[in-house]
């Protein structure tokens, strides 16, 4: 019943959409796009510049994980041109969101052809795969490796959709992908500076497998042993962790900023290890520390140095 109420309020909303009040994206001259989280809305950005223009569905500070979208965000999908995504099983919601819209066509999901980690073997509460992410991880934006493979995908799709401006979108990705291969660098020399006896790493769940993987870090473990921030640990799961975490000597227990805290200062608490917080799936206001993807990086690094030098 709520499902058939919540289309039938979107179908009223794109009756109104269409009923004339809207400006057609054409007559801005620009091409009008949609990123799911502030993420890949930033990257969304650097590379369109001022020839889109762009909207987000997941406000700042959301946990793309438990989004739930509005009937205003179906009609933003709707109108939209291009629907930039993580993909690689992120975003849960979009699938429906599409179909309401009408929209599948609009889709492109920047992570493709990024090689994906593999998930979990086995779900920790119910013994079966973990069907949410069948895909693999795809925290993919951890590595700003992997964004530049977003950058070409974003590129592309913005050429083909937008061909006059075609010459523009491939010279902002070729500026931002420098910059992106600068920040790779950068993230090499700071972790250099962890003596290697203190890289290991435990976080709320399993989100920075690709990070890890680049930079020569140790996962100990995961309070939570999935991809997904919505699970719980089972009993003997948290004691597992806990128990890792004093025979393998880890400094710090990082949880992300969008989800809820209680399980890691449980263990914090009970661990007596520092309780570090950093920037997960999305940017910051603003005026927060890390207002775009390039700070994230340089936040998150900085967070992980200085709580395991």
């Amino acid at each position: 019943m709520k499902r058939l109420v919540f289309l039938l309020a979107v179908f009223s909303l794109l009756l109104t959409a269409c009923g004339g009040a809207n400006v057609p994206a054409q007559d801005s001259g620009k091409l009008t796009v949609v990123a799911t989280t502030s993420i890949v809305a930033d990257v969304v950005a650097k590379v369109g510049g001022d020839n889109i223009d762009l909207e987000i569905l997941l406000p700042v500070g959301t946990d793309p994980h438990s989004f739930e979208p509005t009937p205003q965000d179906i009609a933003k999908v709707a109108d939209a041109e291009v629907v930039f995504a993580n993909g690689a099983g992120l975003e849960e919601f979009m699938q429906n969101l599409l179909e309401s819209a009408d929209a599948t066509n609009k889709i492109v999901e920047v992570s493709d052809g990024i090689a994906l980690l593999e998930h979990p073997a086995e779900d920790h509460e119910t013994g079966d795969e973990d069907h949410d992410h069948e895909m693999g991880d795809p925290h993919t934006w951890t590595d700003p490796n992997n964004v530049m493979i977003w950058v070409n995908n974003i590129e592309a799709a913005l050429s083909k959709a937008d061909p006059a401006n075609a010459e523009t979108y491939t010279a902002n990705a070729a500026a931002y992908d420098a910059e992106l291969s600068d920040a790779d660098a950068w993230i090499r020399e700071q972790i250099a500076t962890i003596p290697e006896a203190n890289r290991k790493i435990v976080t709320d769940h399993q989100l920075l497998g690709y990070y890890i993987e680049e930079y020569g870090l140790d996962m100990a473990g995961a309070i939570i042993p999935g991809y997904s921030s919505l699970s719980e640990p089972s009993a003997q799961e948290l004691a597992a962790i806990e128990d890792a975490i004093r025979q393998t000597g880890v400094k710090a227990v990082f949880v992300g900023n969008t989800v809820n805290s209680n399980l890691a200062e449980r263990v914090s608490e009970d661990t007596g290890v520092t309780l570090v917080f950093f920037y997960t799936g999305s940017l910051s206001p603003a005026d927060g520390d890390a207002p775009t993807y390039l700070d994230y990086l340089r936040y998150n690094t900085n967070a992980f140095v200085e709580a395991l030098k």
